[in-house]
Order: C-alpha cells, then structure tokens, then sequence
C-alpha cells in the first residue's frame, strides 16, 4: 500500500514539473497572438532627420525583467555573427533582441550620408527600446566592437532608460585604438608582410585583392577571430557587411581606423556612467585587453570580464569564459548584486 501512495505521489511530481515547465515554455516563445506570429521578427519603424524607415528586430523569449539588445559591430555589419547568444540566453529565460542598425543588410539601407553619425544612431537605440518597451528596471545594452561605441554613447545620453551596459571589445579611444593597432599589433606580422599591407594603404588601393589577400591570415585570423573555421553567422556577417558605410565610418579594414569615427573619443567621460557595467576584453583582441580592464574602473560601478583565448569576436573563440561571465554578470544585476 505504501509503496503505491509513494508511486502516485511521485507520479504527480512529475506531472506538475511537466506541466510548470511546458507552461512556462508557452509564455516564454508567446509574444502577441492577436496578430501573425512572425517567430519574433518586426520591422520597427525609425523618424531621421531625412525621412522615416525601418529596422529588423528580432525579439527571443519573454522576461520582464531582463531585456537585452545587442549592438552589432561594422558599422553596417549585421545581426547575424551574434547568433551564438541565440542558444545561451535562451537557456537562461532572458529576453533579448537580435537587431540590424540603419544601413545594415536586413534593414533599410538609405542612401543619405548624413544619417551616418554616432550621435544619429543613439537616437535609433533609443526608438528601438520604445518599440520593445524596455525600460530601467529591465534594458541591458550589449554591443560588440562599433556596437561597444554605440553603447557607451547611448548610455552617456540614455543611462536613464538602462538597467546595466555590456561593452564588448571596444575601447572608449579611437586614437588609442589605431595607436595600439599600429604600435603593438603591426610589430607581430613579418616585416615583409606589413610594408606590403602599408604600401597598399599608401596608394589607397584598398580594392585590390591583394589587400584582403594579406589581412586576412596575417591580421583578421589572429586578432578578429581564431576559430580555425569561422562560424556560419560571421562568414554571411562578412558578405552582407554594407561596405560603404563602413569605409565611410571605420575605414577600409579592421587594421586600425581613418574614417569618422578616428577622433572618437570618450574615455575621460566614463565617470559619468553610473549604471552597472561590463567591459569586457581578450588577449588576442584588436583592442588593449589592459585598456578594457582600465574602462572597467573609470565607470562607477564597473566589472572587468578577460578572455584568455580570445580575440575580438571572444564571444565565438573563447566563448565558455564570454557566455558564463556576460550571463553572471546580467543574473547579478538583476538581483542587485553589483554594487
């Protein structure tokens, strides 16, 4: 007799776990069922100075409590070298969004130059947190590389609407970035291979083959992402980067910075974030991992996160030391544990 009471307890255990976590996975992927369910895509329409237009979105899970944007890098790369959060912040219950800026392959692409400003772009950021009502209690920014620059502008401004900031390989200094490019990371190629790249970039022969010929293995192999196969996400990343925006912005390659972003520099500004923040940083990256380490203790309530293994996509080639720490550090915010 007992031995069957015991059965049927353990019987309606099982059936409630069952139950909880099947109804707990209907609201997780259930958004809006009043319209066409679209597997959480939304074109979100965005106001510029030149007229109105829209941006791809792509919403994951259901949490109320956390809601994550991720910034990708380029500028004008797109959503889909960040893929691999996909699986990671699902696991954990976060809500978090997938998103193309202006410009970029899966949104539209206008053909005005002036909208291509660090400052044009904050104000985006700031029309996608309406649209996905995100608020303080709640909205986690993540950006990578450019994305990084993103973020920590948004948050200057912003900080207001932001429960906490994750920047991903970024420095807050453009100069101190092409310095390090040039000073550090150059030094490591063979000479050989560094006054051919120099050559190149002093006729401004930027379309020739070669260039990528030569940057590819000897620069973006060590310093961008060394997987020795790249993912999927980055290698259609790559082919669908608008490189117009992104010679215009960044300059013709990885290897340092020429365009309008050369001068940014924000770094004596830092202090004046004082939401909780990540920076995070990578022994391989392009940028300074001891400069990222420094960013963490100019912010008011800063966390230092390094990748041992990683370069500047750590996100993919350290990526158990990126997840683990990027998810700790958003469970500790949200229960209030950084200080």
């Amino acid at each position: 007799m007992r031995s069957i009471i015991a059965s049927t307890i353990l019987l309606l255990t099982v059936s409630c776990k069952n139950e909880n976590q099947t109804s707990s996975l209907s609201n997780y992927f259930t958004y809006n069922q009043d319209i066409v369910e679209t597997a959480g895509v939304e074109m979100i329409p965005i106001k510029t100075p030149v007229g109105e237009f829209k941006v791809w979105t792509k919403r994951f899970g259901n949490n109320q409590k956390i809601k994550v944007l991720l910034l990708h890098g380029g500028p004008a790369m797109t959503h889909e070298y960040m893929e691999c959060f996909e699986t990671f912040f699902q696991r954990e219950g976060f809500e978090f969004y997938e998103y193309d800026q202006l410009g970029s392959y899966y949104s539209d692409q206008p053909k005005d130059s002036s909208l291509w400003t660090t400052e044009r772009f904050v104000e985006e950021v700031e029309q996608v947190r309406k649209a996905i009502n995100a608020d303080k209690n709640n909205f986690y920014v993540l950006g990578n590389s450019w994305g990084g620059i993103l973020a920590m502008e948004y948050a200057l401004k912003y900080q207001q609407n932001m429960k906490g900031l994750l920047v991903s390989n970024m420095m807050a200094s453009a100069p101190e970035y092409g310095k390090y490019a040039d000073e550090v990371l150059a030094k490591q190629m063979k000479p050989e291979i560094l006054a051919e790249i120099r050559a190149l970039e002093a006729k401004k022969d930027f379309n020739n083959p070669r260039y990528m010929e030569l940057l590819l293995p000897n620069f973006y192999k060590e310093h961008l992402c060394r997987l020795k196969e790249w993912p999927d996400g980055l290698n259609r990343a790559s082919k669908h980067v608008n490189g117009e925006i992104y010679t215009l912005m960044q300059g013709p390659s990885e290897f340092g910075i020429s365009g309008r972003l050369a001068k940014w520099d924000i770094k004596n500004r830092l202090h004046e974030i004082t939401i909780p923040t990540l920076m995070i940083g990578a022994k391989y990256d392009t940028m300074d991992p001891k400069a990222m380490e420094e960013q963490s203790k100019l912010v008011k309530k800063g966390r230092y996160l390094y990748c041992p293994n990683g370069s500047h996509l750590a996100m993919w080639d350290d990526q158990k030391v990126f997840m683990n720490g990027v998810i700790q550090f958003i469970n500790d915010v949200n229960l209030e544990k950084v200080q």
